[in-house]
């Protein structure tokens, strides 16, 4: 029974005249979203630069203001104004907010910890899951990576919890790349290695004062190479690789050395197959 009355001081009675005033801004609130989303698109596609973008960003804005004028206007019709009863309310509501922002806030504590522990600093090129590109800015909530695609992504400090950030400069211009190449078992190892070699040293992105490594490695294949050096500046690591790479092929080619006949891929899925296969005839 005293349950009862405590949720009758809660509540207001809803009689008809509250049920009309609800639908009457329930309806409205429809109306009033639905009109300023096709206004507000319809007036930002007949705008150009700039401005077309910031009438935009108002879409998302104005939808919120609507509903939190709503729920402003609802509230009090339902739940009787009561200083203990918006306590009440508030302490829920909070409840809820922390429940559905502990990322956020987890986010942020992330974000302290990257400010002290440095995984990033702007101008590092790292991988965070499958993006990769360089740190533009590191915020509070979030760290805005550049991909090579031009891509602008938003990565929450968040993922510094449970996944492994590659850093490929760690706060510094050297910053090492890899130019691959796949040839035919039939050739001079050694010849090659060392062509390899001279093609890193003639290339003018090339930074002379680290190391230059040939690495060979055999495969079903073939031979799989790796040229590993590294750039003046870690934004020249595409422009690098494509140099190594077209002046490799042209080196290999001219001297009569083929590619390998069968696709690393397409050998490593071979190689998969022929190995479950061998599993499953052992079982």
């Amino acid at each position: 029974m005293e349950e009862q009355q405590k949720y009758a001081r809660l509540f207001n009675d809803i009689d008809s005249q509250a049920l009309i005033t609800l639908g009457v801004v329930l309806l409205s609130t429809i109306v009033l979203i639905i009109v300023s989303q096709r206004g507000l698109n319809w007036i930002g596609n007949r705008m150009h630069g700039q401005v077309r973008f910031r009438i935009f960003a108002l879409v998302p804005m104005t939808r919120l203001l609507i509903l939190l004028t709503t729920l402003a206007i609802i509230v009090p019709i339902i739940i009787e104004p009561s200083l203990r009863n918006m306590v009440t309310l508030l302490g829920a509501l909070g409840l809820a907010i922390g429940f559905a922002m502990k990322d956020y806030v987890s986010s942020l504590i992330a974000g302290v910890v990257s400010a002290i522990e440095l995984p990033y600093r702007p101008g590092d090129w790292v991988q965070i899951e499958d993006t990769y590109g360089e740190v533009k800015h590191v915020g509070l909530r979030t760290v805005d990576i550049q991909t090579p695609d031009d891509d602008l992504v938003y990565v929450p400090h968040l993922k510094l919890w449970d996944h492994a950030v590659y850093n490929a400069n760690n706060g510094g211009t050297s910053l090492q790349c890899v130019a691959s190449f796949y040839l035919h078992p039939e050739h001079e190892a050694s010849w090659v290695r060392k062509a390899l070699r001279d093609v890193a040293l003639t290339s003018a992105y090339l930074k002379f004062d680290q190391p230059i490594i040939v690495v060979a490695e055999e495969k079903p294949w073939g031979t799989h190479y790796r040229i590993r050096a590294y750039p003046v500046d870690p934004r020249q690591q595409f422009l690098f690789i494509t140099d190594l790479t077209i002046r490799g092929k042209k080196v290999l080619s001219a001297a009569g050395v083929q590619s390998a006949m069968l696709p690393p891929d397409a050998a490593l899925d071979t190689r998969n197959a022929v190995g479950s296969a061998y599993s499953r005839g052992n079982d």
